[in-house]
């Protein structure tokens, strides 16, 4: 478990499958970070305090056993840039798309991609509902909606073999467990920064015959 700031910059540094620039940009991600939560509501400001685990780990540690070739990345309700900023930081190589509907939110990531020059980031401007379908390697959402609403609304993005990272917190076996009318290979990870949050993880093939979740 990853609990402080030191152990979380050593773990990120460590990572071998990171880019070498990781720890440097997301220094500066912090800064601006910071910087604008003093004008919106970005994360909750206990948090800030604790960025490097509550938000940097917290979202890196999605890519665990993600195929390295996995060459796109549909991030839903990137709010702060977390995980999909933090994401396309570390991995380059991955062509991350970032969807959040909130003006003041789109703004600031363009403002975050901009500075940081991450030419691998897309921040697109709009309601999940209205986002062109289109397949993608992984996708990931950090406290984006329910369990079953989030698949009716996101399995148009997927494939059998798309990778699923859902950070769901005290949630996650609740959530999975109460899933029906989908057929699917999603299990539960243990977070490294949460000793009570889970991740649903896995593919999904579809809706059942006959059932709707």
């Amino acid at each position: 478990m990853i609990v402080d700031e030191t152990q979380a910059r050593e773990w990120i540094g460590a990572h071998d499958g990171f880019d070498p620039d990781t720890i440097g940009r997301l220094e500066c991600f912090e800064v601006i970070l910071r910087h604008e939560c003093e004008k919106q509501n970005l994360v909750s400001a206990r948090t800030l305090d604790e960025v490097w685990v509550r938000h940097f780990v917290d979202s890196l540690q999605l890519l665990r056993d993600v195929p390295r070739e996995t060459s796109t990345w549909l991030d839903l309700g990137t709010g702060a840039g977390f995980p999909g900023v933090a994401l396309a930081i570390a991995r380059p190589d991955i062509a991350v798309t970032c969807v959040e509907s909130r003006a003041l939110r789109t703004d600031y990531l363009a403002r975050v991609v901009g500075e940081l020059d991450l030419e691998n980031c897309k921040i697109v401007h709009s309601r999940l509902q209205d986002v062109k379908t289109a397949e993608y390697g992984a996708i990931s959402a950090r406290a984006f909606a329910p369990l079953p609403k989030l698949l009716d609304l996101s399995t148009r993005f997927s494939t059998r073999d798309t990778e699923w990272r859902l950070p769901k917190g005290r949630s996650a076996a609740q959530e999975l467990e109460e899933l029906r009318g989908w057929d699917h290979m999603f299990h539960v990870e243990q977070s490294l920064t949460d000793a009570d949050a889970g991740i649903i993880c896995g593919r999904l093939f579809g809706r059942k015959k006959g059932k709707r979740s």
